[in-house]
C-alpha cells in the first residue's frame, strides 16, 4: 500500500531533526543507500555475458543496454561518461565490466577506479562468452562475499545527493506532488544535501522562470542557452510538426494539461519556494561546486533522465506522478509520490508517497513535505521502494546521434 501521510510519521521526521541515515561509506568518501555488485556491459554485444554472469552469481545485478559500438565524438563521450558515472555511483560497491574488446573496455575500469572501489574488466574477443562468463563469474562472487560483509555507519543527512524528474503528469502534479518535493527541497538545500533537476524541453513556456531561479545572472544566462540549444537544435531542428503527443504527452493532455506551459509550471514546483540553483550539468555531468542545487541538461522522457542522474552520482530519486508512472533505476532507488487519489486506488502498488490529502485539504504541504524528508530517510535506510519491490530496473542510455 502507498505510504499515507500520517501526523505520527511527521513527527518521527521532525524528531530524527532529518539528521541521519545509516549508508555505506565508499573508499572515496561517498556515502550510498545500496550496496549492489554490477555486472556492467560496455556495448550491446556484451549484455548477454554480463546477464549470463548475474544469473550464475545471485546477488549481483546486470545492467543491459542497446548501445556502444561506432559511436564517436560527444555521443560517444556522453556514453563512457553514463558508463563510468553508474559504476562509480556511490550505491554500489564493486563491478564487474565486460565489453566485445579490451581498449574501451579498459577505459570504463580506470573511469570507476579512480573512485577506489574495486573493479575489474574482460574482454570477450580471443576468449568467447563461455571462458569470459567463468572468469568473470569467479571475481563477481568473490566481490559480492566481500560487499556483503561491509557495514553500514550513521551518517548525517547531508550526506544525501537527491534527484527528482516528474512523470504522467497532471493537475494534481503540479497541485501537490511537485511542490511536495519543492518543500522537501526547500528544507533540506540548506542542510547540505545535493539536489538535481532537469528535463530541458518540458520547461518550455516558463523559461523566464527558470531563468531567474539561478543563483547569479552568469548561471542564468547559461541555463538559457542550454534550454535554447534544446529547443533550437533539438526540437526545431527535427520535429516534422509540432510536438503534440510528446509534449504534452496523451498522457498528460488526458489529466488537463493541455499545453507545454502548463506543464512547464507545475514542473517548475519540483524546485520550491527559495531554492536556487547553483550551475548547469551536461549530461551525467557530476556536481563539482559543492552541496546545493543543480539543473542537469536531459530529456524529459523518464528513464533516461533517472539514469543520467545515477551516473551523476546522486543516490535517492523522488519522482511526482500524476496518472501512475512505473519506472524505476537498478541503481537508484526511486521514490514515487502522487496527489491523485484515483492513481492511489488504481495503481497502489506503484505508490510510496500518498499526498492526496493536500488537495481535500487534509494536509498542509509543510506536511507532505516532511513526510517526503522521512520516506527519504526510510529508503535510505533500507526501505526497498516500490519500483524496487516490483523489479523496475529501468536503465537507458541517452544517445545525441546516430553512429559511424
Amino acid at each position: 500500500m502507498a505510504a499515507r501521510t500520517s501526523r505520527r510519521s511527521i513527527r518521527t521526521s521532525n524528531r530524527n531533526g532529518h539528521g541521519t541515515f545509516l549508508g555505506w561509506r565508499r573508499e572515496n568518501g561517498r556515502v550510498g543507500v545500496r550496496n549492489h555488485v554490477v555486472i556492467l556491459p560496455l556495448d550491446d554485444l556484451s549484455n548477454a555475458a554480463c546477464e549470463a554472469v548475474a544469473n550464475t552469481i545471485k546477488g549481483t545485478l546486470a545492467l543491459p543496454h542497446h548501445y556502444g559500438r561506432l559511436q564517436f565524438g560527444a555521443d560517444l563521450d556522453l556514453h563512457f561518461r553514463t558508463l563510468i558515472g553508474a559504476g562509480s555511483n556511490p550505491n554500489v560497491a564493486a563491478v564487474v565490466v565486460i565489453g566485445i574488446e579490451d581498449g574501451w573496455t579498459q577505459r570504463v575500469v580506470d573511469g570507476i577506479a579512480k573512485t577506489g572501489k574495486p573493479v575489474t574488466g574482460f574482454g570477450i574477443e580471443g576468449t568467447g562468452d563461455l571462458g569470459t562468463i567463468a572468469k568473470a563469474s569467479r571475481v563477481a562472487k568473490d566481490y559480492l562475499q566481500w560487499a556483503s560483509e561491509l557495514r553500514r555507519e550513521e551518517c548525517p543527512i547531508s550526506e544525501l545527493w537527491v534527484s527528482t524528474k516528474c512523470g504522467e503528469s497532471d493537475t494534481t502534479t503540479g497541485l501537490a506532488s511537485c511542490p511536495t518535493v519543492g518543500n522537501m527541497y526547500d528544507k533540506l538545500i540548506p542542510q547540505g544535501i545535493y539536489g538535481v533537476f532537469g528535463e530541458t524541453s518540458e520547461i518550455t513556456g516558463a523559461e523566464h522562470i527558470a531563468e531567474a531561479r539561478a543563483a547569479t545572472p552568469e548561471i542564468g544566462e547559461k541555463w538559457y542557452r542550454v534550454w535554447k540549444a534544446y529547443q533550437d537544435e533539438v526540437i526545431e531542428a527535427h520535429k516534422v510538426d509540432d510536438l503534440s503527443e510528446s509534449q504534452p504527452t496523451k498522457g498528460n493532455i488526458a489529466g488537463g494539461l493541455t499545453t507545454i506551459e502548463e506543464k512547464a509550471l507545475g514542473n517548475l514546483e519540483k524546485i520550491g519556494r527559495t531554492c536556487r540553483y547553483i550551475d548547469v550539468l551536461a549530461p551525467a555531468e557530476t556536481p563539482s561546486k559543492g552541496p546545493g542545487l543543480y539543473y542537469m541538461d536531459t530529456s524529459s522522457a523518464a528513464a533516461e533522465c533517472v539514469t543520467l542522474m545515477a551516473a551523476a552520482g546522486f543516490t535517492v530519486h523522488t519522482f511526482p506522478t500524476g496518472q501512475g508512472n512505473v519506472i524505476g533505476n537498478p541503481i537508484l532507488p526511486v521514490i514515487k509520490i502522487t496527489g491523485n487519489p484515483r492513481t492511489v486506488r488504481t495503481m497502489s502498488e506503484h505508490i510510496d508517497l500518498d499526498v492526496s490529502g493536500i488537495l481535500r485539504r487534509e494536509m498542509t504541504l509543510d506536511e507532505a513535505g516532511d513526510a517526503l524528508i522521512d520516506m527519504i530517510l526510510r529508503t535510505a535506510n533500507g526501505r526497498l521502494t516500490a519500483a524496487e519491490a516490483l523489479g523496475h530496473r529501468e536503465f537507458v542510455m541517452t544517445k545525441l546521434y546516430r553512429s559511424a
